[in-house]
């Protein structure tokens, strides 16, 4: 193993109880592509080498929030280096973070969900799925770890115990949504734990529900993800001129900035509904 390679491994197993296993996964494909562009050892690397990078990524065509993502991960790397006393001066400190895109977040119209819910109805399972997604704004991986005796029935809440960072809430669901979800646990055969089951009584796995929504996405003609409807979820609540800390409560987001861009989506969404007027 090269002093890069074993250098990426120390920084990254010494940080395995930090990072969420994404974060682990993005660093290291991202340092990856880093060393294989510059060939230098760790410690002979220059700022210029970093800002060269970013361009080529520029000249790729990726986005400024992908490009933001990547360097992210070199200057952790860095700055772990300077900690561990391996450098005497940070080659990452005078690089700047490009941009992030100001674009607003994509998400359905109350047209599109209907469609979406329509496709679904004859899998009774999905449908319930669709419906969570929908009424709660969880992110995939908090909806399938989700188990049945979170489910707070009487006040149609649901108990989120392990949510991004590991802080727990609460969020809450729809009537509609409490007669879907009920309708498929009556018709269950298995003794899984967890709210949703692969039919086999164990849990869902998230790659199996991104498969389904990239049929649903073929059938509709529309892209949809399971991160579209939290994003849809925050969407239409803003549209309804829900107050931003209410919103950032349910979507589970520590820093308001995070919720912020839903309130630049609520003023589109009052301008588009002024121009229908005019």
């Amino acid at each position: 193993m090269d002093r890069n390679q074993e250098m990426k491994t120390a920084f990254l197993n010494d940080h395995h109880a930090r990072f969420r296993s994404e974060t682990h996964r993005s660093y290291n494909i991202s340092l990856n592509q880093f060393f294989t562009f510059c060939t230098k050892d760790f410690d002979e690397i220059k700022a210029r080498d970093i800002r060269s990078w970013l361009a080529t990524l520029e000249e790729k065509g990726l986005k400024p929030r992908t490009i933001h993502t990547k360097l992210s991960g070199v200057k952790s790397f860095y700055q772990y280096c300077l900690e561990e006393n391996k450098l005497k001066k940070n080659p990452a400190s005078s690089v700047h973070t490009p941009k992030k895109d100001d674009s607003l977040p994509y998400y359905l119209t109350k047209r599109q969900v209907a469609l979406l819910q329509d496709l679904t109805r004859h899998n009774i399972r999905d449908r319930a799925i669709i419906d969570t997604l929908y009424a709660t704004g969880v992110r995939i991986s908090e909806l399938l770890n989700i188990k049945i005796d979170e489910v707070k029935w009487e006040t149609r809440q649901i108990w989120i115990r392990e949510g991004k960072g590991n802080k727990e809430r609460f969020v809450l669901f729809t009537h509609e949504c409490a007669e879907r979800l009920r309708a498929y646990l009556n018709q269950r055969k298995d003794d899984c734990s967890f709210l949703f089951s692969n039919g086999r009584g164990g849990a869902l796995r998230p790659v199996t529900i991104e498969r389904k929504f990239q049929g649903y996405s073929d059938s509709l003609g529309f892209k949809v993800k399971p991160h579209t409807m939290r994003h849809t979820f925050a969407a239409h609540l803003a549209e309804k001129e829900m107050p931003q800390s209410y919103i950032q409560e349910l979507l589970g987001h520590v820093n308001i900035n995070s919720t912020r861009m839903y309130t630049r989506l609520m003023e589109h969404a009052r301008k588009k509904q002024y121009d229908q007027y005019q």
